[in-house]
């Protein structure tokens, strides 16, 4: 029996492309998240040691805090294009009025709010305290709070795709759920072994 199916993951011909929406089962937003969300999480957990760090350990302290500025900047680079994605997602694939352009609204906001203070911080880090020995409290207070808005955000774009089903292709009736040693490719074409019969 079978354990693996790598190819049907990994195939893009056979599904339609949508812009910056990405490829059908393959939209681009929700992967390029995982970037600025990973990057503003490392921060705010390495300006917090910075700071504790300051007295006892000066140089690490040091670099913690230059190596929080290094990941803040490449958090800040991709979210643009992640939020060209979210941008084109709203407008291509919600209708107002709609609970799901609601939600999709709350993380929107919640994310701009996110990335404004992130340009703050860049802001103070780049310009106004470039030669601190350690995170300075004020960058400290900004890289948490950004942390508690990608958290809240980050929820709140699980909860459209979790619960909404929010550019999701597929469901449970799908043939890849059915017992079979073939896979099932995004064109509809069959791959390893028989075609595979249709549950219920």
């Amino acid at each position: 029996m079978r354990r693996f199916s790598f190819r049907p993951s990994l195939t893009l011909r056979g599904r339609k492309f949508k812009g910056l929406r990405g490829f059908a089962g393959k939209p681009f937003h929700p992967p390029l998240t995982d970037v600025p969300i990973g990057a503003y999480t490392v921060v705010a957990g390495m300006d917090l040691l910075s700071r504790i760090l300051a007295n006892s350990h000066k140089i690490v302290a040091l670099e913690l805090y230059k190596g929080a500025t290094f990941a803040l900047w490449g958090g800040f680079i991709v979210s643009v294009f992640t939020a060209l994605t979210g941008l084109w997602d709203w407008w291509k694939s919600s209708e107002p009025g709609t609970q799901a352009r609601r939600t999709i609204n709350a993380h929107a906001w919640t994310m701009v709010t996110a990335t404004i203070l992130v340009l703050l911080n860049l802001i103070m880090r780049t310009w106004m305290y470039d030669n601190a020995g350690h995170t300075p409290g004020r960058v400290l207070v900004v890289s948490l709070v950004v942390f508690v808005l990608i958290a809240i955000g980050g929820t709140i774009g699980g909860e459209l795709t979790y619960d909404y089903g929010f550019n999701v292709e597929t469901a449970g009736d799908s043939p890849v759920w059915a017992k079979s040693e073939a896979d099932v490719m995004p064109d509809g074409s069959v791959r390893g072994g028989p075609t595979p019969v249709q549950p219920g």
